[in-house]
Parts: C-alpha cells; structure tokens; sequence
C-alpha cells in the first residue's frame, strides 16, 4: 500500500488524538484527594483513625487514589468552618465535631444527651444506623459522610478536685457542643465554648479552670501537666460528642465507578464502629499518663450519679422541645438510639 503525505498525516493526527484520549483518561484516573482536620497530625485520632482509613484507601486504589492529609487546621479557616469547607470544596474530606455548628445537625445530638451513651462502639453502631434513616438525606444532604461515630466517655478535667456538682460553682469550665455547655450550667459551672485545640493556651493562662473531654484527648493538649485533677464517671458516659468523616459531593461525584467503590467499601458502618472503637480504646493510655504523673483522678460510681442525673436531666425535656419546633420527633430519636445501642451490645 502507498502512503500518501495526507494518508500519513490522517493517520499521525488520529494517533495523536487517541494518545491524547488515552492520557487524558488515564490522568483522570488519579485522584489526590485534601483531608484537613482540627488536632495535630500526632493525636490519637488523625494517627489510629483517619491515617490508618486514608492508608486503606490508598492501598485498595493501588495508588491511584492519594489522600494529602492537612492538620491543625493547615488548610486554614477555624474548625467551625470545617463543615462549610467540605460542602464548598475548599478540602475534600473534612473531621469535625458536629457540635462546632450549633444546631445545624439536631438529630446528631441524640448521642450528645447526659448519661445516654455507654459505649463507644454501640453508639457509633446506632448513628450510622440512624444517620442513613433520618439524617443522609435532610440534615447531611450537602456532604457524601464516609463515618459517623462517638468519642469514649466525656469528663471533667480541673484546676481543683470535682466530687459533687457544688464544686464546679464558679468554675469557667470548656464545653464542646450545645447540650455540653447546657450541662454545664445545670452542674453550676460557667460554660465557656471553645474548640479543643484552644484549650491547652486556655488552661495555661488561666483562662479556663477546667475542660470537658474524654481521656484520649488529653494526651495531645498535654492536659494531665496543666491540671491536675480528673473526675471521670463510672456507667453511662456524662455526655459524648459526636462526629462526622465527610466528603464534597461533587468530589465524590466525580470518582470513577471503581474508585468510589474503593471508598464506598472503606465507608459506613464497620468503618464507624472502628472509629468510635479506637477513640474509646484510647482512653486507657492516655488516663495512665495522668496517673503516673501522680494527678488525682476521681472516679463517680454509678450508684453516685443520682445528684449529677436529677440536675441534668431537664436537657431531656428541652430537647424533645426543640427537636419538636424544628418538625423532629426528640423522644422517637431517644427511644430508637437506646435500642440500636441495646441491639449492638446483644450481639457483640
């Protein structure tokens, strides 16, 4: 056959075009994907919880996907913002603590209530189960979640020793979400809202005289050398935080079938009951700390707990409250939230 200078050009041109084609798709198969998050990238939970998911992903993509993982709020912004940063693209995936935006996520707070959460896992089980049923659709429709969970037991951490609620009077107490700073004022302390990595300046300067958080933060934020007492509770947790792994829609939109199967099968319930899992299981350590520098933890029985819970408890009523003038059922959340939790510890 004889090659004619327009054959040969055709031919070079389609060439060209397929190879362009092919490297465009190619390209296209790669994601770098932006996670940022509040904590310094050595805390607990960017360590055992979203470096260990950002790793999983990689490897199940065979290093077509790459998360890029932004600590400290090194993208920028404050943590309040992380949500609206997931929802605008300005990271992909965002952690945050769904209490940084008061009110915006009212079924979440369920979790949130005093002495309703007794384990971690259970708990973290019964809000993805929740999340899929009432929240993915209405509340969270903006963000793609990838995990819901709760952190380990929420408690005191203090200037001066806490045994009975009298004790916190007067005390400037850091509070994490809306219902924590609504106990805290129940218990007479003055509730001072702040996000977490604010509190080790806080307490250094004598801003605050104590926080709330549970035992695997403190580790980070140096807590047990900046107070040195510690009233935890035994049973049913004082209150937990809840949180959120959660990715831009669009982002997620965008993956190609088989990398959003990569996440998909990195996402959801199991994934949430590890989190939740591995914060709560990180409390032991951390608690250790503080005893072998010699601080003085207090330790609340259960049986011990009727002053604290007769004080609290009106947040029930006002939130079923709320939740009714925002068209949600409160008491219906409640009721089912203990029975997943009751449906998880059966089966495990």
């Amino acid at each position: 056959m004889t090659i004619t200078r327009k054959s040969f050009l055709k031919t070079a041109m389609a060439s060209a075009i397929a190879l362009g084609i092919s490297a465009t798709a190619s390209f296209a198969q790669d994601v770098t994907l932006r996670l940022h998050q509040f904590l310094p990238a050595q805390a607990n939970v960017p360590v055992q919880v979203l470096d260990v998911w950002a790793d999983k992903v990689e490897a199940d993509s065979n290093g077509r996907i790459k998360v890029e993982r932004y600590a400290a709020m090194s993208l920028g912004g404050t943590p309040p913002e992380l949500m609206d940063q997931a929802i605008d693209g300005v990271a992909d995936i965002v952690w945050t603590v769904v209490g940084y935006t008061p009110g915006r996520f009212p079924s979440t707070e369920v979790f949130e209530l005093p002495f309703m959460v007794a384990d971690a896992r259970a708990a973290s089980y019964a809000y993805w189960k929740m999340f899929e049923t009432h929240m993915k659709d209405t509340e969270f429709k903006d963000v793609h979640i990838l995990g819901t969970w709760v952190h380990g037991p929420g408690m005191f951490h203090t200037n001066a020793p806490v045994t009975k609620p009298a004790d916190l009077q007067g005390m400037k107490i850091r509070g994490g979400s809306r219902l924590v700073n609504q106990l805290l004022e129940l218990v007479g302390a003055t509730p001072v809202g702040m996000p977490v990595p604010a509190v080790s300046e806080a307490l250094s300067k004598g801003v605050l005289d104590g926080t709330t958080i549970p035992w695997e933060v403190t580790t980070s934020l140096k807590v047990p050398e900046l107070v040195k007492n510690h009233t935890e509770f035994e049973g049913p947790a004082l209150y937990n935080l809840t949180f959120v792994l959660a990715m831009n829609n669009d982002t997620y939109a965008g993956l190609p079938d088989d990398l959003k199967a990569v996440i998909d099968q990195n996402s959801g319930l199991d994934f949430s009951i590890f989190a939740g899992g591995t914060q709560s299981d990180a409390d032991g350590p951390a608690r250790q700390i503080a005893v072998d520098l010699g601080n003085n933890i207090i330790t609340i029985a259960e049986a011990d707990t009727g002053e604290w819970r007769d004080l609290v408890t009106p947040i029930y009523e006002s939130w079923v409250e709320d939740m009714k003038g925002k068209g949600i059922d409160g008491q219906a959340l409640i009721d089912e939230a203990r029975a997943l939790m009751a449906e998880y510890e059966a089966n495990n």
